[in-house]
């Protein structure tokens, strides 16, 4: 694949993320674009219909979407992250989309307006984590030993709860062992780790306590233990993650 490829990105979104981990394991090299979502370019609007990230340009022409995006990337290259079978590769895409209503809860969660809220958006995150850990049958990844195209989509889901998890009374893996290992493989594979910048968990936690919600003030309350004395008047994340 010999075209010039740009990947036009936020620097929170999990959905180029996925286009992010899907170009690595293709060992495909790609310039990456943040752009604030807040302030969109008008550039960025004639490329991406809905406005939204990520948005991949194949020698200047947009394919926007992450799941047709990590598509597109499969078909073009070798070694497939789909299975071979039809049957298997159609349930790989309904974990995807699995993966995708996870996220939508854990937006929910962080937009809770108030503890009872909160607590029934965990309880409905345990609900998901504990139907992934019936479905979760080999190990590492989803699929076993093969690196998958819905590993891709659940790194960047763990990835939140690598914040989350210092949220007192938010513990989302007591009951879930194989996804706890599975949260650890995928943590530890290159194009995962790599696919956020450095300060990713900082730019989170930032985002996370400026929300006018019930986990914004948990997260702020964490933060100013944690930073007490620390100097005030941070710039607020009030853009939307992706």
């Amino acid at each position: 694949m010999a075209q010039k490829l740009t990947l036009v990105s936020h620097t929170l979104c999990p959905y180029v993320q996925r286009a992010a981990i899907v170009l690595a394991e293709k060992h495909l090299a790609f310039e990456r674009i943040d752009i604030d979502l807040g302030h969109k370019p008008d550039w960025f609007l004639q490329v991406s219909p809905l406005g939204k990230t990520p948005v991949l340009l194949v020698d200047g022409a947009p394919i926007f979407e992450s799941a047709v995006i990590c598509e597109y990337v499969d078909e073009v290259t070798p070694h497939p992250l789909h299975p071979a079978d039809p049957l298997a590769r159609a349930q790989h895409r309904g974990w995807m989309e699995f993966g995708s209503a996870l996220l939508n809860t854990i937006g929910a969660l962080y937009s809770a307006p108030t503890d009872s809220a909160l607590a029934a958006q965990a309880t409905e995150i345990r609900r998901k984590l504990a139907q992934v850990e019936r479905a979760l049958d080999a190990a590492p990844y989803f699929a076993g030993a093969h690196f998958s195209m819905v590993d891709a989509v659940f790194g960047p889901v763990f990835r939140y709860f690598d914040v989350l998890d210092a949220v007192e009374g938010l513990a989302f893996f007591t009951h879930t062992p194989k996804v706890r290992a599975w949260r650890a493989a995928l943590a530890a594979r290159p194009s995962v780790r790599q696919a956020v910048r450095a300060d990713y968990a900082d730019l989170l936690r930032d985002f996370l306590a400026q929300r006018p919600s019930a986990l914004g003030q948990r997260v702020k309350a964490a933060m100013r233990d944690a930073q007490e004395g620390a100097p005030r008047g941070a710039q607020v994340r009030s853009e939307t993650p992706c």
